[in-house]
């Protein structure tokens, strides 16, 4: 059974592995995978289909207890998880929603707060179904937000959105991103977003980190900045999708 072997304290990072295996039947598809996330850090992780990217967010999420493994594994108190589907409950409203689970009295203040941070401000006695796509991505925000968490995992969070949701989202997240700074660990197929929203973008190939890369573009990003198509070639090229740029 996989195991974990502690919670962080300040002065450590928001993610830290140490030889981390998970192994399904006789494949292991993480194989002693070494992995230091700082606090305050966003990182996006990017790799093939079965590269083991959902194995290790699952592990990092602790939502694989009786999945095969070894290792050490360290992560925050306080972690929100963000999906490709919101996830709300059809049965209630927005606000109901966002604050589902939270205690104290203070609780639908912070959840009404939430919400207009996302752009959702009025909409808190609407139903899920009355939103569209992009809303119900905000409002899923808003819940993973109102936790304070001090780290936040997404998993391919804007996959179903339309192009333009998507770009609108992404400037959201990142906004959201510098105002509260959790440290991310964003998982995507989109080399593009990786490079638009990260400071670090990691590729997993054979469940081992193959590529660590620094992104350091300033924010807002543009597509058409040279850096970023570098380290859009890069990424690409580290996929086996296109080779890397000659340089000059």
């Amino acid at each position: 059974m996989a195991t974990h072997t502690g919670r962080l304290t300040d002065a450590r990072p928001a993610i830290r592995t140490v030889g981390l295996v998970r192994r399904f039947g006789d494949r292991d598809v993480l194989k002693k995978l070494d992995l230091t996330v700082a606090q305050g850090e966003f990182t996006a992780l990017l790799g093939r289909s079965g590269s083991g990217k959902s194995t290790l967010l699952r592990a990092v999420a602790r939502l694989d207890h009786t999945v095969e493994g070894s290792g050490e594994l360290s992560v925050p108190d306080r972690v929100s998880l963000s999906f490709q589907d919101s996830r709300l409950l059809p049965w209630l409203r927005v606000l109901d929603n966002v604050v589902l689970g939270l205690r104290g009295p203070g609780a639908r203040e912070r959840g009404l707060t939430a919400l207009a941070e996302v752009g959702l401000e009025g909409r808190d006695r609407s139903w899920p179904h009355e939103l569209s796509g992009g809303e119900q991505q905000r409002a899923a925000l808003a819940r993973a937000l109102v936790r304070d968490p001090e780290l936040l995992l997404a998993d391919e969070p804007f996959g179903a959105l339309d192009a333009l949701t998507r770009l609108k989202m992404h400037g959201l997240l990142r906004e959201l991103y510098e105002r509260h700074r959790p440290a991310v660990l964003l998982v995507t197929h989109d080399v593009d977003e990786a490079v638009e929203l990260a400071d670090r973008v990691l590729v997993l190939e054979d469940g081992l980190i193959s590529v660590d890369l620094r992104i350091d573009l300033p924010s807002p990003r543009s597509r058409r900045e040279p850096r970023f198509q570098e380290y859009r070639d890069t990424l690409l090229a580290a996929l086996g999708v296109a080779q890397p740029r000659l340089s000059h």
